[in-house]
């Protein structure tokens, strides 16, 4: 039950909010890092954004990462434009066009209830204020959110940019005992904290210096006093004895990423999978062979032991002539399979601008156009991938989940694969060990 500190008149405004967006359409706004005002802030898309709306960071070991923000009603943080720039490179490398939460989707196990978070129930509306002691050592910025639940006070202080340090980028003893090079790596981190309920969400894009991008969604607050009645064996239970059973539910998020590597739309997406067999006759070990396969229709992908996903540049190289790509590191997951658009880890679809939702999608998208994204792979030749990544997470409460929640995540990883020709944080002292390096005897 998604009843909380809200008001019930309050959560009847939200849904009746989104009530409106079904037929208006998402609304989004942007906010500025300066004092709140009250005039409505243009839309920034452009890479070109004003200074309020512009994201950048050039991080101690080197790196830059750029990017725009807004702020939709439903998805809440959108980034956009998203370039990274390593020391050695001449301008920055566009990464992503647009990068945003598609959905969380939330049933619970007793069959009473599933949730949209996004276009059901209010995210966007629930940003959170942050103090500064949430944001160490960055700037809290100011967001417009769109159809507040207050439209007399739509000015929220929720969107936290700061440095964090992540320990060893890299390791490694030279020739002699003395020698050590190593780094400590450095990452921007660019965040909101979105409260649904009981739960509030910590919306976490992480952008490493030596080129990830780590995605993350924290769920924490308070597990709802009003689901203590799992006596069918569907929760556990949650303070003294057992008598209160805490209803087991899960968390499936879903990200959408629309890629523009170096600039372009037209990117390639390709699949490996390796195989591994016994011994070649007098040989010592198993053999593994990874195949390449070029994906070029749309695709509801499953994970699988060594299977891995790309998606690759046709408009840059680096400076090894090696097409740019990065590729999609899974994190830990429980896949639900309730739903048909929870059954898959993982879908390319070709660029359509209604859809925006992995699930309960707004937008009008005609009739046949389905409202989840297993409804639009149908077969169609990819020439413009959008890339939309499910997480799943079953929470079975425990007695330490209160109180408050400690944050539980989920979430996955974007690496760069031959995007730059070296290591970008290489110490200068190892630049010329480019390829095969030939050691004296």
């Amino acid at each position: 039950m998604r009843v909380n500190r809200i008001s019930r008149a309050r959560r009847r405004t939200a849904v009746g909010l989104s009530a409106v967006a079904l037929t208006a359409g998402v609304t989004t706004a942007a906010g500025p890092a300066v004092a709140q005002t009250r005039t409505a802030p243009a839309a920034a898309a452009a890479a070109d954004c004003s200074a309020a709306y512009k994201i950048e960071q050039k991080l101690s070991t080197g790196t830059t990462w750029t990017m725009c923000w807004h702020y939709e009603s439903e998805a809440g943080l959108v980034l956009e434009n998203v370039s990274y720039q390593p020391k050695g490179e001449t301008k920055p490398i566009r990464v992503l066009t647009s990068a945003k939460l598609a959905q969380i989707h939330v049933p619970y196990d007793d069959g009473s209830v599933e949730y949209d978070d996004l276009t059901g129930f209010g995210f966007g509306q629930g940003l959170m204020e942050m103090a500064p002691g949430e944001c160490p050592g960055g700037t809290i910025k100011t967001v417009k959110v769109p159809d507040a639940w207050d439209p007399e006070h739509p000015n929220v202080k929720g969107l936290c940019t700061t440095t964090r340090s992540r320990g060893h980028a890299y390791r490694m003893q030279g020739d002699t005992a003395g020698k050590v090079w190593q780094e400590q790596g450095k990452d921007l981190l660019v965040y909101t904290v979105n409260q649904v309920g009981w739960y509030e969400y910590m919306t976490e894009w992480r952008f490493q210096d030596d080129g990830t991008i780590n995605m993350n969604v924290g769920a924490t607050g308070s597990l709802s006093p009003a689901d203590y009645d799992a006596g069918d064996g569907r929760g556990w239970p949650i303070g003294k004895g057992a008598k209160s059973y805490a209803t087991s539910h899960s968390h499936n998020v879903f990200w959408r990423l629309n890629f523009g590597l170096d600039g372009s739309s037209k990117n390639k997406i390709e699949q490996y999978d390796s195989v591994v067999s016994p011994p070649a006759a007098g040989g010592e070990a198993p053999r593994n062979k990874t195949t390449r396969t070029k994906v070029t229709k749309e695709l509801a992908g499953d994970a699988k032991n060594m299977r891995w996903w790309r998606v690759v540049s046709t408009a840059g190289k680096n400076k090894d002539e090696h097409a740019r790509s990065y590729e999609f590191v899974p994190g830990a997951t429980s896949k639900y399979p309730g739903r048909s658009f929870t059954k898959h880890d993982i879908y390319f679809t070709e660029y359509k601008k209604c859809e925006q939702f992995a699930s309960n999608n707004i937008r009008n998208c005609g009739t046949g156009g389905g409202k989840s994204v297993d409804k639009w792979v149908n077969g169609q030749t990819l020439t413009h991938p959008v890339a939309w990544v499910n997480v799943g997470f079953h929470h079975v409460a425990r007695d330490e989940d209160q109180q408050p929640m400690p944050v539980h995540w989920q979430g996955f990883s974007l690496a760069p694969r031959d995007v730059t020709a070296m290591n970008p944080l290489t110490p200068p002292e190892l630049a010329d060990q480019n390829g095969q390096v030939e050691r004296g005897s």
